[in-house]
């Protein structure tokens, strides 16, 4: 039976990326990604919560992620899921990161300042 492992998500940034390094010298970029999720309970209130993803971005989609990214702004993020398990204080714990596949800008710069030319003319008044 054939399997997959994909996950879309478009949220904002939690902090700035970070990016890093293996300790064989392979570059890449990770942040926290807020995807707010909204729903109505049985007396119709709507209501707001927020889950937050570990990303990462390995090589040159890391390095763009560095140059272009940044707190607040809002990307789409596809990717696939990784979990990795580890040991702390004598426990089994889980840790479970997007690995990113690929990403898409939402929110564009905002536009410089348009200077419009003018055809009027001036007039010198003499007193």
């Amino acid at each position: 039976m054939p399997s997959l492992n994909r996950v879309l998500l478009i949220g904002r940034l939690g902090k700035d990326p970070e990016t890093r390094q293996t300790p064989k010298g392979s570059a890449y970029t990770t942040f926290s990604l807020a995807v707010d999720r909204k729903w109505k309970d049985k007396n119709g209130e709507l209501h707001q919560d927020t889950d937050w993803f570990n990303v990462v971005a390995w090589g040159k989609l890391g390095e763009i992620c560095q140059n272009y990214l940044s707190k607040g702004k809002l990307v789409y993020v596809e990717g696939r899921l990784q979990t990795r398990r580890y040991e702390h204080e004598g426990s089994v714990r889980y840790f479970t990161t997007v690995v990113m596949s690929s990403m898409q800008m939402l929110e564009r710069k905002a536009k410089e300042p348009v200077l419009e030319e003018t055809n009027e003319e001036q007039v010198e008044i003499n007193d």
